[in-house]
């Protein structure tokens, strides 16, 4: 079967659109590895803040600040998409936010903390809220059967995308250096190259991909606010023992990895003295592992299970922390960061499995939702516990990262309690009922 397969996706969508719609995570994916990973979050610590025991602490406050936003606004605002049929409208004007947050930190110099942080902040939630929209077309692109295919279409040529800024980047870099630059010669061109190619790549998706999503006028008067909307949700799953676990599950591995993703450039750069092109060259090679571990990870997860598949990924998540907390030479901690990003997609990817299996057929938004805003939550958490160590603790980020290391050790604790047979044979159950509820004389 070839790539973007004309059987996977649904009637009257062309290859061309699924390719546009993969370009938007190709786009993004530089935001996230140049900017909040890679590249800017070392140099605020470092310069920006000048090296200050609260920086590391500032910096997840900021993304805290942010994605704490996202869980507060993006249920209003999705249902006034749904009810307007604007997801496209919403779409540009985000990533055009997004894009102009991300160009002008290239003005941030030493001291410069207040624009970092509004910038960071903006561009977060504006990136948060552009994968939302982006994600939100899936199921009018693929056929039921193949969402996973041609989800993981996507997500693979994203982290090309992420690859190929890093990789201009480090060109950036290598050059400015050979001209005697130094970090405030070359971080902020950075930041350019990544504007550049987000605009560039997501503009297809503009362009190319159809808006399928028509206006509903009697929705519009059904706008709820995000706090009734989750309390509502986590109420109607109270039944859902099994689900809830897998929730909390999601929350503490989730929370760990949003520490790898958000501060391993603040840990290299603190810990073990690396320079920014050391930094961009070892997220290089772990967007390489990434995509690799993405691929291959779905073949083993069908052979051995979801939940089995999940408990080695986390067992692996471990053993990153482990070895990062405990090396002094940097090559031990390329081998960690190489099998943090073999990690990160397969846990990923087996979670989402995990959910889409426990969820009834009939709730599968609401069931996702509640997963989103467990991970986003984790996303808060997670860097901010890390911060708050590290500031405690006299800016020590080996005991930052090994609290981090217990996120994945509770996860996998409650993994033990997650009973996938009876979760899955419950959602079945609901469905059957649904279906019964629906039509009582069978019709």
């Amino acid at each position: 079967m070839s790539l973007f397969d004309q059987r996977a996706l649904q009637p009257g969508v062309t290859r061309c659109e699924v390719l546009a719609w993969a370009g938007y995570d190709f786009a993004n994916s530089g935001y996230t590895t140049v900017v909040v990973t890679a590249v800017f979050s070392a140099y605020f610590v470092g310069v920006v803040a000048n090296g200050a025991d609260w920086a590391t602490f500032v910096w997840s406050l900021i993304l805290a600040i942010s994605n704490l936003a996202v869980m507060l606004t993006m249920p209003g605002i999705g249902a006034r998409v749904d009810a307007n049929g604007s997801r496209k409208q919403w779409l540009l004007g985000v990533t055009l936010v997004c894009v102009v947050c991300i160009a002008a930190l290239y003005w941030v110099r030493a001291g410069d903390v207040a624009l970092a942080v509004v910038m960071i902040i903006i561009s977060n939630y504006c990136y948060s809220l552009g994968e939302t929209f982006c994600a939100a077309y899936l199921p009018e692109l693929a056929r039921p059967e193949a969402i996973g295919r041609v989800s993981g279409w996507g997500w693979s040529f994203g982290y090309v995308g992420g690859m190929l800024t890093l990789g201009l980047s480090l060109a950036w870099v290598a050059w400015v250096k050979g001209q005697g630059g130094e970090v405030e010669d070359y971080v902020p061109g950075t930041m350019l190259i990544a504007a550049v190619i987000y605009i560039l790549a997501a503009m297809p998706m503009f362009l190319v991909v159809k808006e399928r999503a028509r206006p509903r006028a009697q929705e519009a008067s059904r706008m709820v606010q995000s706090p009734v909307d989750w309390r509502t949700s986590w109420l109607r799953i109270r039944a859902y023992g099994d689900f809830q676990r897998l929730l909390w599950v999601g929350f503490f591995y989730n929370a760990g990895v949003a520490v790898v993703i958000a501060l391993t450039a603040v840990y290299a750069d603190q810990v073990l003295g690396f320079e920014p092109a050391d930094t961009m060259q070892l997220f290089f090679a772990v967007n390489v592992a990434a995509a690799i571990g993405a691929f291959l990870f779905g073949y083993l997860e069908d052979h051995i299970g979801h939940r089995m598949s999940l408990a080695l990924t986390l067992v692996g998540w471990v053993v990153v922390v482990l070895v990062a907390v405990f090396i002094e030479g940097r090559p031990a901690f390329w081998c960690a960061a190489t099998l943090a990003g073999v990690c990160m997609g397969s846990s990923q990817s087996a979670g989402r499995a995990l959910v889409a299996t426990m969820a009834p057929g009939h709730r599968l938004d609401e069931f996702f939702g509640l997963w989103a805003f467990a991970t986003r939550l984790a996303a808060i958490v997670g860097p901010l516990t890390y911060g708050g160590i590290s500031w405690a603790t006299g800016n020590n980020h080996r005991h930052a990262l090994l609290f981090t290391g217990i996120f994945f050790v509770v996860a996998l604790a409650l993994l033990g309690r997650v009973n996938l047979t009876r979760g899955v044979a419950q959602a079945r159950a609901d469905d059957e009922f649904e279906v019964s509820a629906a039509d009582p004389f069978g019709g």
